[in-house]
């Protein structure tokens, strides 16, 4: 599938859904919902060759979203989520949401009951560690990583407080899940200090490469600025 717009990404969310599409893979005729879907990106891709339903509790955020492609956009949370049928979807999309929600551990529960049998749960999160290691490195901010391994929360421009979890959490809010795949990523990228190379195609290239041959290598993964948890029902 082509991934339209990607130029008008920042490299550095071009360079995280570029890593992502190749690890979820070429998905056709599903049923999917993308919770949490910000200016619908990750919508309009998948909507390409499959159906999919996309819930976002920003009124403001969905004015401008990308929709080359048809897609159901729903305003709201999980209000939504809890009126919709039973085992509906096969694939379930949550990327950088949960960190920003308060009722994590029902969001994920209804997650699992709108899962079809077999049905996969794509989750993106953010790394504690790799936070920490972004801090020291890339910003020279010993005072946050500090905080961080203090265990305190981070914050994110956009989008306020980052409420650090786990990857272990997900099955202990839901045990009935079962993590199938853990990927890292960024894990060099956020430590590049040159900020001009970044918009380099080329580089940008070898990057992608780079990362993806990493994210399965736990120690990696330890020090990456987010993981993937594929998890499956």
């Amino acid at each position: 599938m082509a991934i339209h717009n990607i130029d008008k990404l920042q490299p550095w969310e071009a360079l995280l859904k570029k890593i992502v599409f190749t690890q979820l893979g070429n998905i056709r005729g599903k049923r999917i919902l993308d919770f949490g879907s910000g200016n619908g990106f990750t919508a309009n891709y998948f909507a390409q060759d499959n159906k999919v339903v996309a819930i976002e509790p920003s009124e403001e955020t969905v004015k401008d979203r990308y929709c080359d492609y048809e897609y159901q956009q729903i305003v709201g949370s999980i209000d939504i989520l809890k009126k919709l049928e039973n085992e509906t979807f096969d694939i379930i999309i949550c990327h950088n949401v949960l960190e920003y929600a308060d009722n994590r551990e029902e969001i994920v529960n209804e997650f699992y009951r709108l899962l079809k049998s077999e049905g996969m749960l794509s989750i993106i999160k953010h790394n504690r560690q790799g936070r920490v290691m972004q801090m020291v490195v890339l910003l020279n901010d010993f005072e946050k990583a500090h905080m961080l391994l203090d265990g305190k929360d981070g914050t994110a421009s956009n989008y306020g407080t980052i409420h650090y979890y786990n990857d272990s959490d997900l099955t202990d809010w839901c045990k009935k899940f079962k993590v199938c795949e853990t990927y890292g990523i960024r894990t060099f990228w956020d430590l590049q200090q040159n900020q001009d190379i970044h918009k380099d195609v080329e580089w940008q290239q070898k990057m992608i490469e780079v990362e993806l041959r990493v994210a399965q290598i736990k120690e990696f993964q330890d020090i990456a600025s987010f993981h993937h948890l594929i998890l499956k029902k």
